[in-house]
């Protein structure tokens, strides 16, 4: 047995160094589908820093997150919509631990219990912390909303990677109310929607703890989405973005128009976020 036991757990860290943080989203075939198509889109693909997370809780993914390791914020979060069966608000603020060492579980974990298992180990070097948002005045913003789904992909939300600084009154008014709207939209006129929720980060606007700067806080908010019918034909797409600030505004797009915004932050073709998602 002596014999066999490095092989194993050479074996074991292999297979778990793939099982979240991975190289590319379609390299996973349980999370790749979180795209429309399972095309994964160029916005965001040259971001430095940038690791690819297919979101893992209670043993099975729920969503993709494109995440910016250095701004210490997500880029996007891509989603299906489901209807959510309730369940409350998860009380626990989740942290990657393969953003902390790739040879540690590949599951989110509470950051709490995860400083239990390798204490003395800093985990906040390349993704935001709960005490990071303590007191900072700004609300931990859900990209993928957890009312867009039922227990336990609700739960899933809670992850760091997924929220960013969010000023409180767009975040609890404008951007809530948008998403309510979408909710209704999803579950009365799409068989499935496929979503991408992001943010665009500032120049140098930071939470910052210690002196040191955490946390970007990112200008602008945006969504997306692709509905499609029984047959994965589309039937309606749209979008929107606001300011993250208390103008407390939401503006509607088309996809096109989306597109266009988010050129003015890249010097590279922003491309479809959907492939070819015309009714």
């Amino acid at each position: 047995m002596q014999t066999f036991s490095p092989l194993c757990a050479l074996l074991w860290l292999l297979f778990s160094v793939n099982a979240d943080l991975v190289e590319r989203f379609e390299d996973v075939p349980e999370c790749v589908t979180y795209f429309y198509k399972d095309k994964v889109p160029d916005w965001g693909a040259s971001t430095p820093g940038a690791a690819r997370l297919c979101q893992r809780f209670n043993n099975r993914y729920h969503f993709a997150t494109l995440y910016d390791t250095n701004n210490r914020i997500a880029v996007y979060s891509a989603y299906h919509f489901q209807p959510s069966n309730g369940g409350g608000r998860e009380k626990r603020w989740f942290v990657e631990p393969q953003l902390v060492n790739m040879s540690w579980q590949a599951e989110m974990k509470d950051g709490y219990w995860l400083g239990k298992d390798h204490p003395g180990v800093y985990q906040g070097e390349r993704q935001a912390l709960n005490e990071d948002y303590t007191h900072s005045g700004f609300d931990r913003g859900h990209l993928n909303p957890n009312g867009h789904h039922p227990v336990p992909g609700r739960n899933a939300t809670f992850t760091l990677t997924n929220v960013v600084p969010q000023n409180p009154k767009m975040n609890q008014n404008a951007w809530r109310i948008h998403e309510s709207q979408l909710t209704d939209l999803f579950r009365d006129k799409c068989s499935k929607a496929f979503v991408l929720v992001g943010a665009v980060p500032s120049v140098d606007n930071w939470i910052v703890k210690n002196n040191v700067k955490r946390v970007n806080i990112p200008d602008y908010l945006w969504n997306a989405y692709c509905c499609v019918d029984n047959n994965g034909r589309p039937i309606q797409s749209g979008a929107a973005t606001a300011r993250n600030t208390e103008e407390n505004w939401v503006e509607k797009l088309s996809l096109e128009q989306l597109g266009d915004f988010l050129q003015q932050f890249s010097n590279q073709p922003v491309g479809e976020l959907f492939d070819n998602c015309k009714a």
